[in-house]
């Protein structure tokens, strides 16, 4: 817990300081719960253990959200493909966890957007029959959400005719559709939701330290006590021990790794997750006319198209992937299915031209559970292999919350006390007083001699956090020039990313903090050096650290670029695989890195 004369925000704030002393207290202290991995499922598991007050540590190989928290089609939602399935309790699930992060945990974050699922043309009758059909599972999406209450935190749906469908989305080929139905979800930007997480169980008393990989489990007998870090930001300094009562395996796609790891053993891990690969385009907002995002059926997978800002998200993608796990690679065959599927309905096809960005993501799918004292869901997972460690896999973003209790659920019982999950009730940084702040925005705007439109994208970034970006541009009024290449954004973010949400390289900033490698054609290259510059300001980088900061962000780039032009899978990854990882981290090819000690 922290020191009552701590501010929330001065307690929650991940600067180089910071990180130092958490590096200390890994080595020094013994933790009640300990985390391996800073996606949205250990970010939240994290903050839900220190919301108990229990003593917690978080430790992420790479960045917050670097895997798939940060790849995903930004979308909080409950899943209608599930209603037809009659997943019915996941549904509702989701809806309610929807509802909660809208309304409560983190509407600066969160907020509606509206899908039309379009109508196909067809026969009178056939088209009477999908309305109906459609429309009844929309109509069970609203009831399910709450159709009234005040925590639903989307409006209800509603039926179009193929003229209301096309005033809403014009760029809607008029013969491809007889009407559609408008409903809500939630579009979230995942890595700034991760990060806040992991800042808020921060401000409740976490040491969380990124660049930290776990090598190694410490055993005693038949129980892990502990783990063995390597500080990737400082490669020479030897490994250490990180002390824990109970040690929880958040880590998604690597679930397996350590599956494997225990197998070496004798013990048995009850879960296998496999990595399913889902890309995602980004292209402006002019390539395409609408007000409203797009939820297609292919033949494959469900395909959404969705308004993010200045631009649209198109995905996704469902593929099996065994290579890389750190840079999945989009190839040129997943980009031409994307195209070839949204431009079905579109009156304007799409081409590579289009295109501003491409990313690909790795979603962790359970693939069989055989442990009879697992708590187990068609989602995820909870298992106990052994003495003092958990995992958690499986399960999707918007469920995080729900995944992570489960698992601190089970660590509290083993530690013997009595603390049920807070996080229901429980802001994100940032949260608090966010509706009268965006009341008062033009105001807010007038005193700091901003637009309005300044405000009103930081508020939407950073809740009420805004006003501490303020502070920093009134210090140093150079931080409120645009960001070069990215007009949208401030040179202050690349600062207050630094300084206060845990970013140490331009990779950290450019593709997650600001989402500046996605939204422009240019991928963030006529953006590096100007973002190095503000880095290198507010972390004291020589120009050595400069120039090789900025070298290998403008080799990564040319390494995707290079990978989305490759025809298939193993190709793209080589191609990929052409630019190192900034933090020395190693392919996750092959044999595992960790090992138990006997």
């Amino acid at each position: 817990m922290r020191e009552p004369t701590v501010s929330r925000y001065a307690a929650g704030r991940l600067s180089p300081i910071r990180r130092l002393a958490d590096l200390r207290r890994l080595r020094d202290e013994q933790f009640d719960v300990l985390v391996i991995g800073g996606g949205v499922t250990g970010a939240g598991a994290a903050l839900d253990a220190a919301s108990r007050g229990l003593k917690v540590a978080l430790v992420e190989a790479r960045d917050l959200a670097a895997g798939t928290s940060s790849r995903s089609s930004k979308l909080i939602h409950g899943g209608l493909r599930y209603l037809e399935q009659l997943e019915l309790h996941l549904v509702h699930e989701a809806l309610t966890e929807r509802g909660l992060l809208s309304t409560r945990l983190a509407p600066h974050l969160v907020r509606p957007v509206p899908i039309l699922v379009p109508l196909p043309a067809g026969h009178p009758v056939a088209r009477v029959g999908r309305r109906a059909y459609y429309g009844l599972g929309v109509a069970a999406y609203d009831v399910f959400a709450g159709v009234f209450g005040p925590g639903r935190g989307m409006p209800l749906h509603r039926h179009l005719s193929r003229d209301g469908a096309r005033h809403l989305f014009p760029s809607l080929r008029a013969e491809a559709v007889s009407g559609a139905i408008r409903y809500y979800d939630g579009q979230v930007d995942d890595a700034r939701l991760v990060v806040n997480l992991a800042r808020t169980a921060a401000s409740l008393g976490a040491a969380v330290v990124t660049s930290a990989r776990v090598v190694g489990f410490v055993r005693e007998a038949r129980e892990v006590v502990g783990v063995r870090v390597r500080d990737l930001e400082s490669p020479d300094s030897p490994e250490f021990e990180v002390r824990a009562r109970t040690v929880v395996a958040a880590t998604g796609v690597w679930s397996d790794d350590m599956s494997q790891m225990l197998r070496d053993v004798g013990v048995r891990p009850g879960l296998r997750v496999r990595a399913s690969k889902g890309v995602h385009l980004v292209v402006p907002r002019s390539a395409i006319t609408g007000e409203a995002g797009l939820i297609l059926r292919t033949p494959t997978s469900v395909l959404f198209v969705i308004p993010w800002g200045g631009h649209w998200i198109i995905g996704t993608t469902d593929t099996d992937w065994k290579l890389d796990r750190s840079h999945p690679a989009a190839s040129a065959r997943d980009i031409r299915y994307l195209l070839d599927q949204v431009n079905e309905v579109l009156d304007r096809p799409l081409t590579v031209d289009d295109i501003e960005g491409v990313y690909a993501g790795l979603r962790p799918l359970l693939s069989g559970e055989a442990d009879s004292t697992s708590k187990l869901s068609r989602e995820h997972a909870v298992v106990e292999p052994m003495l003092g460690l958990l995992l958690v896999a499986g399960g999707k973003y918007t469920t995080y919350r729900v995944m992570a209790a489960d698992v601190i659920d089970r660590a509290v019982r083993r530690l013997g006390v009595e603390h049920p999950s807070r996080t229901a009730d429980l802001p994100l940084l940032g949260a608090d007083g966010y509706a009268a702040a965006w009341r008062d925005r033009q105001d807010t705007a007038r005193r700091h001699g901003v637009t309005t439109g300044v405000i009103e994208h930081l508020l939407e970034r950073y809740g009420t956090l805004t006003v501490h970006l303020l502070a920093m541009i009134k210090a140093d009024p150079q931080l409120a020039a645009p960001l070069a290449g990215a007009p949208e954004y401030l040179a202050a973010e690349v600062a207050y990313a630094a300084l206060a949400e845990g970013a140490l390289h331009l990779d950290d900033v450019l593709t997650r903090r600001l989402r500046i490698s996605i939204e422009t054609a240019h991928r963030g290259s006529e953006s590096v050096a100007h973002a190095a510059a503000v880095m290198g300001e507010a972390l004291s980088w020589d120009e050595a650290v400069r120039e090789r900061e900025i070298e290998h962000y403008v080799a990564r780039v040319t390494a995707e670029r290079q990978s989305q032009t490759m025809d298939d899978d193993v190709a793209a990854d080589a191609a990929r695989l052409g630019a190192a990882d900034v933090r020395g981290y190693a392919a996750d090819r092959g044999t595992d890195l960790l090992q138990i000690d006997l």
